[in-house]
């Protein structure tokens, strides 16, 4: 299972950006899927979260700026970001709380459950 995220870019301040982050393998089902932000000599943050009824929070500073979403079919998580600042420069990771499943040698399957993360993508804005 690994997680892929995109979707990074420049843009000036005022501007918009999608993120996606798409889950892959041997997947069961997803609980709750999370965007957080690093930005330079800054710790990692909740920027916001969706679980698996589409019940979502976010943190203050981008209340009525950003939305997160998902599309279960796709194993999907998306973050629109509109009237993007300064102060949203960082790099954006994606984290799911994944049910998998697996076959052994002999064919057993195996099922479990893992928390996941992206590579991490890259978001500046800057005039």
């Amino acid at each position: 299972v690994q997680l892929q995220a995109s979707g990074g870019g420049m843009v000036q301040p005022g501007g918009s950006l999608r993120l996606s982050c798409a889950a892959s393998g041997r997947i069961h089902s997803i609980n709750d899927m999370v965007w957080y932000r690093q930005a330079p000599g800054k710790q990692r943050d909740l920027v916001a979260s969706i679980t698996g009824g589409s019940t979502t929070k976010y943190a203050d500073s981008v209340k009525g700026r950003f939305t997160i979403s998902r599309d279960n079919a796709k194993n999907t998580v998306y973050l629109q970001m509109n009237s993007l600042k300064p102060e949203d420069t960082a790099v954006y990771y994606c984290n799911a709380e994944i049910y998998w499943y697996d076959y052994t040698d002999d064919g057993t399957p195996q099922t479990g459950k893992a928390d996941y993360w992206g590579q991490g993508t890259q978001v500046t804005v800057s005039s």
